[in-house]
């Protein structure tokens, strides 16, 4: 039998990490993905104890994380569980809702600052298509970056996360630390 090896979305045996100044951009395959959609008619459930929150909003807790994607439907994230069938234990705590492993299908990039919330905004203002003034932490959206469709989740002021399809993980990257190495160069 030939042994197997994971590998990372961007197809290393560790995830990637890169600093530009005040930014790092890191790849983190270690959180656990599954979507919830209510069924017709079914009670808006808490799993695990989180309240999901409202569209553009991001709720965490109870570590866990939920964002809204659609009527009656979120995605929840669980750090640290992505080796675990965590949409069984979702599915467990709320048998009234469809559940779907969302795991393998995405990639998480999660940037920080190390001088507070200035640089993420100016990295926004470049990325995307929003208001960074208007979306603050605790917001979360879908949007188009660079013709890829991604969910942009403001964790804290020096915290956020762009979430894409895995199939497309070296092209964010490379938006991604693309618009952060420009950043770099102009401070």
């Amino acid at each position: 039998m030939t042994d197997l090896m994971a590998i990372t979305a961007l197809g290393a045996a560790s995830a990637r990490r890169q600093t530009f100044g005040a930014l790092t951009l890191r790849e983190n395959p270690d959180i656990a993905l599954a979507s919830l959609a209510l069924r017709r008619g079914a009670e808006v459930p808490r799993p695990m104890g989180l309240t999901l929150p409202q569209p553009g909003g991001l709720a965490a807790g109870q570590g866990i994380g939920a964002f809204w994607t659609g009527p009656d439907q979120w995605m929840i994230e669980a750090e640290g569980r992505a080796g675990e069938d965590f949409a069984a234990a979702l599915k467990e705590v709320v048998p009234q809702a469809s559940v779907t492993e969302q795991t393998d299908g995405f990639v998480v990039f999660e940037i920080t600052s190390s001088a507070g919330g200035a640089p993420i905004q100016a990295l926004l203002e470049k990325l995307v298509n929003l208001d960074p003034a208007r979306f603050g932490p605790a917001s979360a959206t879908r949007t188009g970056l660079d013709h890829m469709s991604v969910f942009v989740l403001r964790r804290s002021e020096d915290h956020c996360a762009f979430l894409g399809m895995r199939s497309f993980a070296g092209s964010l990257w490379h938006a991604l630390s693309t618009a952060a190495g420009r950043l770099q160069q102009k401070a």
